[in-house]
């Protein structure tokens, strides 16, 4: 097997054991970024860090004090502030921006012993589900359709795109309305969104504060668990974590399903949603049963108002945040002359911001006026509560909810489709967003192009350990194989 194929469980084992080096893994990886440059999977990329990390590593381990993560290389989503390395938020607006401190995640994954292979692509200040709209350039989905390009999803898709072929192990993925959920189900991986809560937002570059969640893609359901157990819980500088325990998530894999249900919402099974999809959807759903889980028939009848609700309140959340990006202490300041500091923030903005972020921050601006506040903005937010009542009510009878992660298969950008279309890959992922609570996309099959597709389980809110003990089981029913040389055609 190479070195690249290897998840993080079967790697932490080969390096306790010394039969590999945290440098020559690291190396594998750094040669594979090199070789699959052409996916712009990278903003940034940092070898000469990973390399100085592994030497590192493989000290600890030569000395019995290898840490949890010793020697494993990840990519950081370049939405996470890391310190003394660029972040961008893939924005002209950020272009040139070193932070000088750590985003918590990145904080703890670092001093859990991973090497820190660079910083990848997203969409614009995590606005978008295609990695379109990066000012660095389109990230390309290693899967191709008839020998045609694909988007990889977003806004994690330079993550997903990195790990699915090979260039990273693992990556760190924001989820606003599923940006960690949707671009894993189009690159075959597995992706998990924690409770809001769960992990620390400090040091992740803000688009809309009350549904952003960090998270984690990887390849397997293990290596998700493994790397749960290590950016979660409370964090000073985050005042939204909750004073919770972290459980041990990897305890609970392969633990039986028996007795416990399973809901299949009816306002799911959408007219948007491809056959392919539906079918995997109902297969798995008896496979579990088979398992000794009951799947139940639920009702969240508020859904079809999910996608309006979230794109009222995240462009008003966003056009509050990207309010600081005015050209006067950090960031992009327009080269055009000006006469006024208002002429100033208005050159700064227009030439820093890509289209994809006006349009949400023009929309964002607008709901917040006094003639829309109430009857949109706050109609919006009541909504939003009534949504969350709408999973509370349904988790009184089930334990976990089994949807799609996508309508459907990752799509080229030449496709016939309307921004509308584009926002309705959402449709499946942007509840669970709202309500705050867990949710995980794990691969299950292949459409007849050959694409991956996804299914996502939706748990109660700090109970991450349930979804991962279904997604476990789903995952061995699918045997899905998602190697990189098998993706990458080696």
């Amino acid at each position: 097997m190479k070195l690249t194929d290897l998840t993080i469980a079967q790697a932490k084992n080969l390096l306790s054991k010394r039969e590999i080096s945290a440098v020559e893994l690291t190396r594998a990886y750094i040669d594979n970024m090199e070789k699959y440059k052409g996916l712009n999977a990278f903003i940034t990329e940092t070898p000469e860090i990973a390399l100085s990390q592994a030497r590192v590593a493989d000290e600890n381990i030569a000395h019995d004090k290898a840490r949890f993560l010793e020697g494993i290389p990840m990519a950081i989503k370049d939405l996470f502030c890391t310190k003394g390395v660029r972040t961008t938020a893939s924005s002209k607006m950020l272009e040139n921006f070193i932070p000088e401190y750590e985003s918590t995640v990145s904080e703890k994954l670092l001093n859990a012993g991973i090497t820190m292979l660079g910083k990848t692509s997203l969409d614009e200040f995590a606005m978008g589900s295609t990695n379109l709209t990066s000012y660095f350039g389109e990230v390309k989905n290693p899967y191709k359709r008839n020998g045609e390009d694909l988007v990889p999803g977003g806004s994690s898709g330079g993550s997903a795109s990195a790990v699915a072929s090979g260039q990273a192990m693992a990556a760190t993925g924001s989820d606003t309305g599923g940006s960690i959920r949707q671009p894993s189900s189009f690159c075959g991986l597995v992706g998990i969104k924690p409770t809001y809560g769960r992990a620390s937002r400090y040091g992740i570059v803000a688009f809309a504060s009350s549904l952003d969640v960090p998270g984690v893609i990887a390849r397997t359901v293990e290596d998700n668990a493994l790397l749960l157990n290590v950016i979660s819980g409370q964090d000073d500088k985050d005042p939204t974590t909750a004073p919770r325990a972290v459980p041990d998530f990897t305890k609970v894999l392969g633990e039986s399903i028996k007795g416990l249900k399973i809901g299949i919402p009816t306002e799911y099974k959408s007219d948007k949603l491809n056959p392919e999809v539906q079918k995997l959807w109902d297969e798995r759903a008896k496979e579990l049963e088979s398992l000794g889980a009951e799947v139940v028939e639920v009702s969240l009848p508020l859904t079809k108002f999910s996608l309006p609700v979230y794109y009222i309140i995240a462009p008003a959340e966003a056009s509050s945040n990207l309010a600081r990006y005015d050209g006067v202490k950090y960031g992009y300041r327009t080269k055009s002359p000006f006469h006024s500091l208002d002429e100033m923030y208005e050159l700064t903005r227009t030439e820093g911001f890509g289209a994809e972020v006006k349009k949400r921050l023009l929309i964002g601006s607008t709901i917040l006026t006094e003639e829309f506040y109430e009857r949109s903005y706050l109609k919006a937010l009541k909504t939003r509560r009534l949504i969350c009542n709408d999973f509370d009510e349904v988790f009184k009878k089930v334990d976990v909810i089994l949807t799609p992660s996508t309508t459907g298969a990752a799509f080229s950008k030449n496709d016939s489709l309307s921004p509308l279309d584009v926002y309705l890959n959402d449709i499946y992922t942007v509840g669970a967003s709202l309500a705050g609570l867990p949710a995980i996309s794990i691969p299950v099959g292949y459409d007849k192009n050959g694409l991956p597709l996804g299914l996502q389980v939706i748990g109660k809110r700090f109970d991450e350990e349930t979804i991962f003990k279904f997604a476990h089981h789903i995952e061995a029913i699918s045997k899905f194989d998602n190697t990189p040389s098998k993706v990458m055609g080696e």
